[in-house]
């Protein structure tokens, strides 16, 4: 549940609302209210949740949406630093993914669309189903290795088929400091690619 503090300054507010919810992690908004009408006082109203709670939020309106699309689903979940993580589970988790991961991506931007219009902030919200995020980024570390070392054989650069921007990341990270060749991305979305050169 939300606690609500107020007083002079915002800072005190927001140390108040961290006491009320005893933790240091807070997503908060803030409200200047007038009192008085000749001798005007102003106070900061600060509206505030724990970290947990919005981890429950975020579980609660995806819940919501899932059963919409009629299936069933469960979750596990972590807060680490600022980032809330979410696996779902569910009776059809291809419908979840869908082509190449864009239903997941629209689930995860659907959810920090909803928290920015409550909270006014865009966390860092990351979600996967049944561990396909991490099974996607060994494959393309594979691939990366495998094609890099071609190249270095080879001495011929290879273009890799189009990406996204985070297995782009995944793959320039990958070969950051493999030996022999380095990496580029070419190309206008969303027929952007890496290019794995020769050196």
């Amino acid at each position: 549940m939300p606690v609500v503090t107020e007083a002079k300054t915002l800072l005190e507010a927001v140390e108040n609302a961290k006491n009320d919810l005893k933790t240091e992690k807070i997503i908060y908004k803030s409200t200047e209210k007038v009192s008085g009408k000749l001798f005007k006082s102003k106070t900061i109203e600060v509206t505030a949740i724990s970290y947990n709670e919005l981890i429950d939020e975020i579980k609660n309106y995806l819940k919501e949406v899932i059963t919409n699309m009629g299936l069933e689903i469960q979750f596990e979940s972590s807060v680490r630093e600022d980032t809330f993580e979410v696996t779902l589970y569910s009776n059809n988790n291809s419908i979840l993914i869908g082509k190449n991961g864009q239903n997941l991506k629209a689930l995860e931007t659907i959810v920090r669309a909803r928290i920015n219009k409550e909270w006014g902030i865009s966390p860092k919200i990351v979600l996967d189903v049944e561990n396909y995020k991490e099974k996607k980024i060994k494959n393309l570390e594979r691939l990366a290795i495998r094609v890099a070392k071609e190249v270095r054989e080879t001495k011929v650069d290879v273009a890799l088929d189009n990406m996204n921007s985070f297995e782009r990341r995944v793959i320039h990270n990958k070969l950051t400091n493999f030996k022999g060749v380095s990496t580029i991305s070419e190309g206008e979305e969303p027929n952007r690619h890496v290019v794995i050169k020769a050196e």
